[in-house]
């Protein structure tokens, strides 16, 4: 994006000395009286304000299309690495499910013989 924006600042600075070499030169080789030169010397001065304004609106529209192209790319990467924060913290969650089970059947398992072999230990003995 930095690099179209100085190759338009580029062409934009050379197209306004080039219009203004071009009105100097203009007026130098002009065979006309000094009102006649003032008056070309505003109309000149009001096409290139219209040409310079013109091409700084171009510009302008150029630089906010290339930042609502990036604002799109960065809620389109923003979305994605949601998504996958959400995935993976749902995998979190069934893993942490998956062995809060098995620590719960392990305890069962443990608890288990000791409640069948207190009763026969109490007939027992």
């Amino acid at each position: 994006m930095s690099d179209q924006s100085s190759e338009f600042g580029a062409f934009l600075a050379g197209f306004l000395i080039g219009g203004l070499v071009g009105a100097a030169v203009a007026l130098l080789m002009a065979p006309q009286s000094g009102q006649e030169t003032r008056k070309y010397i505003a109309e000149k001065s009001i096409e290139l304000k219209s040409s310079a304004t013109e091409a700084a609106e171009q510009a302008r529209s150029k630089i906010e299309a290339a930042a609502e192209q990036a604002r799109d790319k960065v809620e389109a990467a923003a979305e994605q690495a949601k998504a996958k924060a959400e995935e993976a913290a749902s995998e979190a969650r069934a893993r942490v499910d998956e062995i809060k089970k098995m620590s719960q059947e392990a305890v069962q398992k443990v608890k288990s013989p000791q409640t069948r072999e207190s009763p026969k230990a109490g007939v027992e003995g």
